[in-house]
């Protein structure tokens, strides 16, 4: 396998689905990995060195959402929902399960490559371990109440505690990090942190869920978002 490529797992029961997106996945420049189910989802994760996963709910076996949790007790590659379960409830469900998109059948390949882009976009090298790099300046770092954030690792501390999140999570509250006390609209946010410009991407939910999780990973800390109602976010300390 080609490791100069991105390597996408598609999870789709759908063979003729399956079978397009992964030829225009090739074509587009990655390598594409794929599978039927949710069990052969999980053995193929696990034995490819995966940078993001294309995640079909209705799956036999092991479903999507199942799927979703185990991926996240081992991993915070970037997941994106592909299912015809397009109600907010449903898009709620699977972001709070760790997914870092949603995206509703029937959907174009080109639209779905486009989100992919985006979001390995923001995905850059940098040390897999759990503590920042020596390297990692001050001026590198942002601190704010009692946390450090390293945009190089896209890692964050409360005092020596590393507090974990998913890249997303850790781009949002960078964002906010650099001007505490200055409100951030929920479209700036969104061009900012997923690079959507459109306005049917700009009307996603995913913002007000992942602002709920990190609330929650935050919880022990001197930090706090708010919501500023009719305008956005806010971040305190």
């Amino acid at each position: 396998m080609d490791k100069t490529k991105a390597v996408i797992l598609i999870a789709e029961d759908e063979v003729h689905i399956r079978n397009a997106l992964r030829r225009n996945l090739i074509n587009a420049g990655y390598e594409v990995v794929v599978a039927a189910d949710g069990e052969e989802t999980m053995a193929q994760f696990r034995a490819y060195d995966v940078d993001l996963v294309v995640l079909d709910i209705l799956m036999p076996k092991l479903d999507g959402l199942q799927v979703c949790q185990l991926i996240r007790q081992e991993s915070d590659v970037p997941i994106v929902m592909a299912t015809v379960l397009g109600s907010p409830a449903d898009r709620v469900t699977g972001l709070d399960l760790g997914a870092t998109d949603y995206i509703v059948k029937p959907f174009s390949s080109r639209e779905l490559i486009a989100r992919i882009r985006t979001i390995l976009r923001r995905l850059s090298p940098g040390p897999k371990n759990n503590k920042p790099s020596a390297r990692v300046s001050d001026l590198e770092a942002v601190s704010v109440g009692d946390l450090i954030l390293y945009p190089q690792t896209r890692k964050v501390y409360d005092q020596t505690t590393y507090i974990r999140l998913t890249e997303i999570e850790f781009h949002i509250l960078y964002l906010l990090a650099q001007t505490p006390g200055q409100i951030f609209t929920r479209e700036r946010i969104l061009r900012r942190v997923w690079g959507y410009t459109n306005d049917a991407d700009l009307e996603t939910k995913a913002l007000d869920v992942h602002i709920s999780r990190l609330r929650t990973k935050l919880d022990r800390s001197e930090i706090r978002i708010m919501t500023i109602q009719g305008r956005g976010y806010m971040l305190l300390t």
